[in-house]
């Protein structure tokens, strides 16, 4: 899973894609306004910059800011995109698993945006979380996102793909069809029970395996570490607050905002 993924976004095409992306999302727009006054004495570790989406929003605000890929190529279109910046940028290529290259206690807010932490395995992602403590400093914001298994499981569901448009019903049914055959092994039980699943999902022609994981065992998982822990809807930008609507939250990801204990 690991290597398919990384060597995946080393393809030309995805490193020019992400190159592409300007826009923050309504959830990102939340939470750089909730930092805005406070990200001029904050350093910041932007992880998984892609070909730096989040690097233009952030940078320019962070009293200090790196920039990180485990992707070479994107950090290379990354320095590229921002060459002519008046501010001098610190890119480098680290993978988020293993970031020796800085210190315990570093930093004040990290980010991990567009769900780059789904892409490795269920044990490296804690890794990665391992890792996030480390290096930020005891009440570090820490934000990312993250794929929601209760958005796939109703993605499974044809009654779903059913619309008053036959050819849109069509395309998704055919979609639906793809998304079975690509993850035989993935049972109904597992997708109403289990509380993570690797999937291989649309996203770039079902070449990646994605973690998917269900909200409250999310927060499960950051416990030992972190707390102060939110949760944002990646489309409103607004804070989930009711447990019931958390339970019952279909989004296809959602942002978590939480802090190094």
């Amino acid at each position: 899973m690991i290597d398919r993924n990384q060597e995946t976004y080393q393809t030309p095409g995805l490193v020019w894609h992400y190159t592409q992306l300007n826009k923050l999302q309504p959830a990102e727009q939340t939470i750089l306004e909730l930092l805005q006054d406070r990200l001029p004495t904050m350093k910041m570790l932007d992880i998984g910059i892609g070909g730096g989406r989040t690097t233009q929003h952030f940078s320019p605000l962070a009293g200090e800011y790196i920039g990180i890929d485990y992707s070479a190529k994107m950090i290379a279109a990354c320095q590229q995109r921002f060459v002519k910046s008046p501010r001098s940028m610190n890119l480098q290529v680290v993978d988020a698993r293993d970031m020796k290259q800085f210190a315990d206690d570093s930093f004040d807010f990290i980010l991990f945006s567009f769900n780059g932490i789904d892409y490795v395995s269920a044990s490296d992602r804690l890794k990665i979380l391992s890792e996030v403590a480390r290096v930020g400093k005891t009440g570090c914001y820490f934000c990312f996102s993250s794929h929601n298994l209760q958005g796939m499981a109703a993605e499974f569901n044809w009654r779903t793909k059913l619309s008053l448009n036959p050819l849109k019903t069509y395309v998704n049914l055919v979609m639906l069809g793809l998304l079975n055959i690509f993850n035989l092994e993935i049972t109904h039980k597992q997708l109403e029970t289990a509380d993570y699943l690797i999937i291989k999902d649309e996203s770039h022609n079902f070449r990646l395996q994605t973690y998917y994981i269900r909200p409250q065992a999310q927060i499960q998982q950051l416990k030992s570490s972190f707390d102060e822990i939110k949760i944002y809807s990646w489309q409103t930008g607004l804070e989930i607050i009711n447990p019931k609507e958390l339970s019952t939250n279909v989004d296809m990801w959602l942002y978590y905002l939480c802090a190094i204990k």
